[in-house]
């Protein structure tokens, strides 16, 4: 009787799982982004109607300019949210590092590199603080961020001296609003914020790193356990933000008068927020566009100039913004809810 001594065959591996990028990455445009885009543009059209002097150069380039700071600092808090933080220090940060650069602008003279190094590493300090005291210290961001909001502001009223900045020198005048600050029309300022735009939408949406962001904003813990080293992480992401602060108050001493006073970046945080929520960020992190935020600091400031040039009292420019602020909010909640059921 013969005996089959064939090796038996070996099982043949399972084909690995096929992985949808749409599932890892965020989507090219959202249908928020595209609501907002028609929003904006329908605004501009009628207020081109009602007010023809609003789709001049001279009214759309003062606009993009107010717009800069804005989208500038929104990149960074747009991944602040991601994240499921929040950051209320950002005016603060902005005043800091404004009344410091200034003071060094008139007491040394110091050229426009220096000065927006100056301001970069002092906002990039301030960040990196939050930063640690959040990502160390375990305490809800909202809670750190409001306690270093009031120091921050302590310590910029205390280099202000009660006294504003008086003589400030043109040396930032190429991010500023009349021609040295602007090429073919476009403010330098505004065109600096679209390419932190560009390059951020590219690094959340490519990056290994800033695809972790939407994965600690979705579960910290499940992102920990996958291997994303969560606290470096947020470390920088508010380091990031304090940095882009520190450029956007370069912006605002230069659209500013030779002056500054201490209502510099008065109201920004608000600003910035609104424009990052309605910009289609979810608010309860894991989700997130820089695309979105640019078109909601652009509809916000629309908002704002609209209703000036419109001679309207200044309060509906506020009622408006808030509006679109409910909407995002309960549209973002509502889709949230129907994600969980699904």
């Amino acid at each position: 009787m013969s005996v089959d001594t064939a090796p038996e065959r070996a099982p043949e591996p399972a084909a690995a799982p096929q992985v949808s990028l749409r599932r890892i990455l965020p989507p090219v445009v959202t249908g928020q982004e595209i609501v907002l885009l028609v929003v904006v543009v329908v605004l501009w059209v009628l207020l081109g109607i009602f007010t023809p002097a609003f789709l001049t150069t001279g009214s759309i380039g003062p606009l993009l300019v107010q717009v800069a700071p804005i989208a500038l600092v929104g990149v960074g808090m747009t991944f602040v949210i991601i994240t499921a933080g929040i950051d209320v220090s950002v005016a603060a940060m902005i005043m800091v590092s404004a009344v410091v650069t200034a003071r060094m602008m008139v007491g040394l003279d110091i050229p426009a590199p220096l000065a927006v190094l100056v301001a970069i590493a002092i906002g990039l300090a301030l960040g990196m603080i939050n930063g640690l005291l959040i990502a160390y210290g375990r305490v809800h961001p909202i809670i750190i961020t409001f306690g270093t909001a009031n120091v921050f502001q302590w310590l910029g009223l205390r280099v202000f001296d009660s006294s504003t900045v008086n003589g400030i020198p043109g040396t930032l005048d190429f991010l500023g609003r009349g021609d040295p600050g602007r090429t073919l029309g476009v403010p330098h300022s505004f065109a600096i914020a679209v390419v932190a735009v560009a390059v951020a939408w590219w690094f959340l949406r490519y990056a290994k790193a800033g695809r972790s962001l939407y994965a600690i904003g979705g579960n910290q813990n499940a992102a920990r356990l996958a291997g994303i080293k969560v606290q470096p992480r947020l470390v920088w992401v508010y380091a990031v933000t304090g940095a882009l602060a520190g450029l956007a108050a370069c912006m605002m001493i230069a659209t500013g008068t030779s002056t500054l006073d201490q209502s510099v970046g008065s109201g920004k945080e608000l600003q910035v927020i609104a424009a990052v929520v309605i910009g289609g960020t979810s608010i309860i992190g894991g989700r997130g566009s820089v695309v979105g935020t640019l078109l909601g600091a652009i509809l916000v400031q629309t908002v704002v100039s609209g209703v000036t040039q419109l001679g309207w009292p200044t309060q509906l420019g506020f009622l408006f913004v808030g509006i679109f602020i409910v909407i995002a909010v309960g549209t973002d909640l509502i889709r949230e809810r129907a994600r969980r059921r699904a």
